[in-house]
């Protein structure tokens, strides 16, 4: 379809040429979106266009005037936290909890209660295991997540650090090779150990496992077993290469490993207009239907990725059944602050973004409801939206009200939709509890997110005072606080075999050895899944859930008492800023150089989220979060004066000539350094001078303008 042969489904409206909009029930659409909702969202859903596109418009008009009081009760919260610390300068800490609550920014704990989800994949209610997220703009990453759902032991052991070395050379090491072999063999020994001796010793046939029902069945040569409720497959063939000098002719080791992935079209995407929006809400449409393709060239050839179908094993008893093969897939949707230009509402305003994310992410979700395309993602019949951001239990009734609407607009029955709470902003952590209770009947997931918590912890407190340094801070006691809390608020509330706890993402890809050095905390703490940033850091974290039985761990920390509020609401001041001028430059230049390395690639090359190398030319996975913390902290310590705005510039001009540098084997990489015409350099410097304006700190009101002038400038 061109936009030549769109016509108005709604009036008598035909395309508007001078601005690239048709009117639909009295909105404005872009042409791109128009023609992606009508010519490959609606069909086959039953969903005629007229009846889309006027609840849409139905959508705007309820919820606008809801959504613009919420950010308006934002800054007023805001505004009063600011007054009483003009008014009490010399306090040192925080605004008292009685004083929040006087204010209405914590409010009543509910009673006692227990989340009424049902319809919930195993993959969420029971069984704990890795999760990804990954750019909806990547087709390419979207698919390598998808087929995550299983990987190589073998090859995540050799192909990283996680033994402690990293392979030297292109030709296989037989050396490394065996030592691979014996760990994972005894990562067997572990998880599904024999009756007698060593899966090292074990020479073939079937196994006498200690525990006879940890016997699944077979896929052909290969054994399937089951620990943890989690599947590894041991791969038999005498024929290759490493089965053939095995004992057993194993040739590999393969675990279940990211149980679920997040599609995300939030912090890891620069979506700024109609193209970009339908570029996620495509690839999205296409993991739903299971049809997503993407081709590249690797080397010489070229490699085309599709979704991995289900494969058939055979059980005990000789009975076949599918086994999983793809990742259960949720959405990210973005919060409740941004508006696109996709749509122009009949006052001439851009339309609140998460409203068209809520009506258009679950309209594709009916793909899989009715079984369009040629897989299946959740067998449950649900549809599985993580809503990021909100700010308190009334924001989280705002958006069980949009999904309710939503689904009242597209036909489908109540709770439908499943919603994820980020708990990664301050006064939804203070008031955890109560958001749940807002959600309680679609509520499937809860997620703490470090780096964004951190940045609205530093933007609430602005003015109570200059911050630690940020290594200081991780190691504060809200964090703890902040960790636990959100475990035993979330057991207390029911989340134990039907919702999942969750915790944040281990950004560094290239340290595998410290991964699994560190990151089997999450499992200890009860979480039922954590977030890891490649699908072989999926395989090596999925070995944590098999050392860690999370739901004996929940267990254990149910009856604990919820960490006070107190403890979460102390403010991460620094007690002594007589910091030496070294320290103050080191600090200040690991900042500038993580902002300008991130945002040069989101306002330039449309990057939302990708290996970015730090000062010390580390790479780190990176996205928006990342951002919002580190210029919060240079926005903090210049207005507490502990650095000032000529300090800032020359360390942008210095860290702008080591980024270009880190960046010089990109040909289509604009340099910052020296370059008045640069909007990059422009826009990260904006994002620190003027950071205690930006709304809750957020960078995205700043990134979006940049990098629209960027792709009208060309």
């Amino acid at each position: 379809m061109t936009t030549s042969t769109l016509r108005n489904t709604s009036d008598s409206a035909e395309i508007i040429p001078r601005d690239g909009y048709v009117h639909r029930a009295g909105l404005s659409v872009d042409t791109v979106l128009a023609e992606f909702i009508e010519a490959e969202a609606l069909p086959g859903t039953d969903i005629e266009a007229d009846r889309f596109w006027t609840g849409l418009s139905a959508l705007a008009r309820d919820f606008t005037p809801q959504n613009r009081a919420l950010l308006k009760r934002r800054e007023e919260l805001q505004a009063a936290i600011d007054d009483w610390h003009r008014t009490h300068r010399d306090a040192g800490t925080g605004v008292p909890v009685r004083i929040l609550r006087e204010l209405g920014y914590l409010v009543d704990e509910p009673d006692p209660f227990t989340i009424g989800t049902n319809g919930v994949d195993p993959e969420i209610a029971q069984v704990a295991g890795p999760q990804l997220v990954v750019p909806a703009l990547n087709a390419r990453f979207v698919l390598n997540a998808i087929n995550a759902r299983w990987g190589s032991l073998y090859d995540a052991f050799y192909g990283t650090d996680a033994l402690g070395t990293l392979p030297q050379g292109e030709a296989y090491d037989e050396e490394r090779g065996a030592l691979v072999i014996a760990y994972a063999k005894a990562f067997l020994d572990e998880a599904v150990p024999l009756a007698q001796g060593s899966w090292s010793d074990w020479t073939g046939g079937t196994p006498d496992l200690a525990d006879a029902e940890q016997m699944v069945g077979t896929i052909g040569d290969n054994l399937l077993l089951r620990h943890n409720g989690l599947h590894i497959e041991i791969f038999i063939d005498p024929a290759h290469e490493i089965g053939a000098n095995d004992p057993a002719n194993i040739a590999d080791i393969r675990l279940e490993s990211a149980l679920s992935t997040i599609i995300d079209l939030e912090d890891s995407v620069a979506a700024v207009d109609a193209e970009d929006k339908v570029a996620a809400y495509r690839n999205w449409l296409g993991a739903m239907r299971g049809d997503l393709v993407a081709s590249f060239t690797k080397g010489d050839r070229k490699v085309v990725r599709t979704a991995n179908p289900d494969r058939t094993y055979r059980d005990t008893h000789g009975d076949t059944h599918a086994l999983r093969c793809r990742s259960l897939l949720l959405v990210r949707n973005v919060g409740h602050l941004m508006t696109t230009p996709a749509i122009r509402l009949p006052s001439d305003e851009d339309m609140f973004e998460g409203l068209l994310d809520a009506a258009v992410t679950v309209l594709i979700g009916m793909h899989d409801l009715k079984g369009l395309g040629r897989l299946r993602n959740s067998r449950e019949g649900s549809i599985y939206v993580v809503k990021p951001k909100m700010h308190g239990p009334e924001e989280c009734v705002f958006a069980d009200d949009v999904f309710a609407a939503v689904e009242d607009m597209l036909g489908l029955a109540r709770n439908t939709v499943k919603v994820g709470v980020m708990d990664e902003e301050r006064r939804t952590s203070a008031n955890l509890a109560a958001c749940i209770h807002a959600l309680k009947d679609r509520v499937f997931f809860i997620n703490t997110g470090f780096l964004d918590r951190t940045g609205d912890e530093i933007h609430t407190s602005m003015l109570a005072g200059p911050m630690q340094r940020k290594g200081d801070i991780k190691r504060a006691e809200w964090i703890a606080a902040y960790e636990d809390r959100n475990v035993q608020i979330g057991l207390a509330c029911g989340f134990a075999g039907r919702a999942q706890i969750g915790k944040g993402m281990w950004a560094a890809p290239d340290a595998m050895h410290a991964m699994l050095s560190e990151k089997i905390g999450h499992p200890m703490s009860g979480a039922s899944t954590a977030w890891v940033p490649s699908p072989t850091a999926a395989t090596l974290h999925a070995t944590h859930y098999h050392r860690c039985e999370v739901a004996a761990r929940q267990q254990e920390r149910a009856d604990e008492r919820v960490v006070p509020v107190e403890k979460l609401l102390t403010v991460p001041l620094a007690e002594n800023t007589n910091w030496s001028a070294e320290e103050i430059a080191s600090e200040l230049d690991n900042n500038v150089q993580g902002i300008l390395g991130y945002v040069v690639r989101w306002i330039d090359a449309g990057i939302g989220c990708s290996k970015v190398p730090d000062i010390h030319d580390i790479g780190l996975m990176e996205d928006r979060a990342t951002l919002r913390i580190s210029s919060q902290h240079i926005s903090n310590w210049l207005h507490h004066g502990i650095v000032d705005e000529a300090m800032v510039d020359e360390a942008l001009r210095r860290m702008a000539a080591k980024v270009d540098e880190q960046n010089r084997g990109d040909p289509a990489y604009r340099p910052m350094a020296g370059n008045h015409q640069s909007i990059a350099f422009t826009a990260a410097r904006d994002l620190i001078l003027r950071g205690k304006e930006q709304p809750s700190g957020y960078t995205e009101p700043l990134l979006r303008r940049a990098r629209t002038l960027a792709k009208q400038t060309g």
